[in-house]
């Protein structure tokens, strides 16, 4: 059985008036998103809060429904699960886009979105945009998803002319939630063990902390730490943007035993911390 121990702060950061990210931690569903709303753009704190309730809302609803993995668009080289992460995508693109249309202040509004959806072996990865995904295992630390980014584009289609460009295109977005009437994700689904970690954020994080010390304060520390942690370090570093961080430890057990053990070591690190 997957116990999956999970933890996450949303920090405003230094410079900005407002908090534009959004999240949701959905133990028993498991299922984590983060969504970054647009810099620049109006209402893009609404924008990020419409795709984590769309997203939640969908996937709680879908489960033991039939009828709402059996999309026209379902993918049969994917899992059930992993077209529901996608279906829950797409709606979530419709609800924000459809909602900048409807009001004048919203025109324009969109979002990223990481997500990630435990089966009771796998862990999906799907994202639009630049929040990042990362996976710790075994001491190494792999980036699950894929940026789009125009500064990431042009390194995979020809990283000389990239090196030429300068820093300003990194958050250029070539997707996002809600900004366009329809929006791909890309997604990864892989098997999952004991141990691994998962680490989603927002660029506000991973601007400021790099993977090595992602990696370092993820492994040596438990979740809620770490997220205060890494936090902590992108508002020393400056803190320009919001800073949004969730932590998750995977851990498989055998009997009911190990289930309360787990519970009563989670008990004791969270009462060691007053």
């Amino acid at each position: 059985m997957m116990i999956v121990e999970s933890a996450s702060i949303t920090d405003r950061g230094k410079k900005r008036k407002a908090n534009e990210d959004a999240l949701i931690l959905e133990d028993a569903l498991g299922l984590y998103v983060v969504a970054d709303g647009m810099g620049g753009h109006l209402a893009g704190d609404i924008a990020s809060q419409m795709v984590v309730e769309t997203i939640g809302a969908y996937i709680k609803k879908s489960i033991g429904n039939d009828d709402c993995d059996q999309t026209a668009d379902f993918d049969e080289t994917l899992s059930r699960e992993a077209n529901r992460l996608l279906s829950s995508i797409r709606i979530s693109n419709q609800v924000v886009h459809e909602a900048s249309l409807a009001n004048r202040s919203r025109r324009g509004m969109g979002s990223t979105v990481s997500a990630v959806y435990f089966t009771e072996s796998t862990l999906i990865a799907a994202n639009v945009g630049d929040s990042p995904i990362y996976l710790v295992r075994d001491g190494n630390i792999k980036q699950l998803s894929v940026p789009h980014t125009f500064l990431a584009e042009q390194y995979a289609l020809n990283p000389e002319n990239a090196e030429r460009l300068g820093m300003e295109f990194r958050h250029v977005l070539t997707r996002a939630v809600g900004t366009e009437k329809s929006v791909k994700a890309d997604i990864y689904e892989i098997q999952c063990f004991s141990d691994d970690i998962v680490v989603i954020s927002s660029d506000g994080l991973n601007d400021k902390v790099p993977p090595e010390e992602i990696l370092e304060l993820a492994r040596n520390n438990r979740p809620d730490v770490a997220c205060q942690k890494l936090v902590e370090l992108a508002n020393d570093r400056g803190g320009d943007d919001n800073i949004t961080v969730i932590v998750l430890n995977v851990k498989f057990v055998k009997n009911s035993q190990d289930i309360i053990n787990r519970f009563l070591a989670l008990v004791r690190g969270i009462l060691a911390k007053f």
